[in-house]
C-alpha cells in the first residue's frame, strides 16, 4: 500500500521534512516513489503540490495524519 508521509531531512536539532509517497513497507527515510512537496516545522512552511497529492490519494494512498492536515491547512488558504 502507498502512504503519503514525511520523510525527514536537515540538521540536528533543525529538522525539515519531505513529503512523499511511498511504500508503507519501506524505511521512513527509504527511496520515495515520488516527491511532492516539504514541510519546515520551525519556520511553519509547507508546499505541497496538491494535484499530485489528490490524484494519489485518488489512486488508494493514505495521507498520515499530519500530511493530512497540512493538505487541509494549504487547501483553505487557497
Amino acid at each position: 500500500m502507498l502512504k503519503i508521509r514525511l520523510k525527514r531531512f536537515g540538521r540536528k536539532k533543525q529538522p525539515s521534512y519531505r513529503v512523499v509517497v511511498i511504500d508503507s513497507k519501506k524505511p521512513r527515510d527509504g527511496r520515495p516513489i515520488e516527491e511532492i512537496g516539504f514541510y519546515n516545522p520551525i519556520t511553519n512552511r509547507s508546499q505541497i503540490d496538491l494535484q499530485k497529492a489528490k490524484k494519489r490519494i485518488y489512486e488508494g494512498a493514505q495521507a498520515t495524519k499530519k500530511v493530512q492536515q497540512i493538505i487541509n491547512y494549504l487547501e483553505r488558504q487557497n
